[in-house]
């Protein structure tokens, strides 16, 4: 068994798709810049795998999405694995298409006779300054697609595991890098992660906060501060938009009574409305208040610092969020 190791997320996605490749020959990465000319993509997350596996198999493409996308479904029916990189989530809007009635619908349009095994890669996230045409977080729109799924790590070694798991799946899987957290360091363990399994990341009983990317680690902060005041707080991390782990978030509040879902994408119509019916739903005469959410502001993202940092949840309105439920 591999030692953990201790490196950045980027470093490890990295490095997952430098040991998927090693694995299997079959895998191929196409995007803009990906090859080493370019150093490896706008942030380097490609960097070497050229040099390595040479240019048959990393391609650079034009600044075409959807070319980019659909090669790597044409790729995916005779036989190959495509990792394919979208630079920024906004740029998914440019290859719909490809995503939505060809990937996530030619096992169900081919009575199962074909599967579309791509994985495509993309950036997002506020807090970097960017504007709003290169960071909004747009989950629920694939999430509500049937035919794909929806995964986005919170740490090095989610994802490391979830990247893993994703190329080895048969159905395409939209892998989505929260890009303000891609130079935070944990422990990397090397091991794949399910699709589809929630991770409770501290145990509680009077609260639960469900969170997936950059969210979770500020509602770590919150849990901590308010365990300084008798307050329980247990925190799951979804790890997988779509599917999600109904079994772990139910047990969870069904044991503590209250919830609250946090995500960073805008909170109207967003994954959190879709948690939270559930929840009342199967648990509506266990809860001790109503279930309730924290998104960010109903507008584009702010480029100006100040009002970038009022769009998006934070440590500060997740406690209030948290406080109030628990008062």
């Amino acid at each position: 068994m591999t030692e953990p190791v201790k490196m950045t997320m980027i470093d490890a996605i990295n490095r997952a798709l430098h040991d998927a490749m090693e694995e299997n020959g079959k895998i191929l990465l196409l995007g803009e810049d990906v090859a080493d000319p370019e150093d490896g993509g706008v942030f380097g997350a490609t960097r070497g795998l050229s040099t390595r596996f040479g240019e048959d198999r990393v391609k650079s493409t034009p600044i075409s999405e959807q070319a980019i996308v659909g090669a790597a479904i044409g790729a995916s029916l005779v036989g190959y694995r495509p990792v394919a990189e979208v630079m920024l989530m906004n740029f998914m809007t440019v290859a719909m298409d490809m995503l939505v009635n060809h990937a996530a619908k030619l096992r169900f349009m081919s009575g199962g006779q074909t599967s579309v095994p791509i994985t495509v890669r993309t950036m997002t996230g506020s807090g970097l300054s960017l504007g709003g045409q290169h960071s909004d977080f747009v989950e629920a729109w694939f999430a509500h697609t049937a035919g794909m799924k929806v995964v986005i790590p919170s740490s090095a070694n989610d994802a490391y595991g979830l990247l893993r798991s994703a190329i080895d799946d048969a159905d395409p899987v939209i892998f989505v890098e929260t890009l303000p957290i891609y130079w935070a360091q944990g422990e990397v363990s090397f091991e794949r992660i399910p699709i589809g399994k929630a991770r409770v990341c501290r145990e509680g009983s009077d609260l639960t906060i469900i969170a997936y990317g950059q969210m979770v680690s500020h509602s770590l902060t919150v849990a901590t501060e308010l365990a300084k005041q008798g307050k329980s707080v247990e925190v799951i991390d979804l790890r997988t938009v779509s599917p999600w782990d109904r079994e772990t978030v139910l047990a969870s509040v069904a044991k503590t009574g209250r919830a609250l879902i946090v995500h960073e994408a805008v909170k109207e119509y967003g994954v959190g409305a879709e948690i939270a019916s559930v929840i009342g739903e199967a648990l509506f005469g266990r809860l001790v208040a109503p279930v309730q959410r924290l998104g960010a502001a109903y507008c584009p993202v702010p480029f100006s610092k100040p009002l970038e940092q009022a769009f998006a949840p934070n440590a500060e309105s997740i406690g209030a969020a948290a406080a109030a439920l628990l008062s």
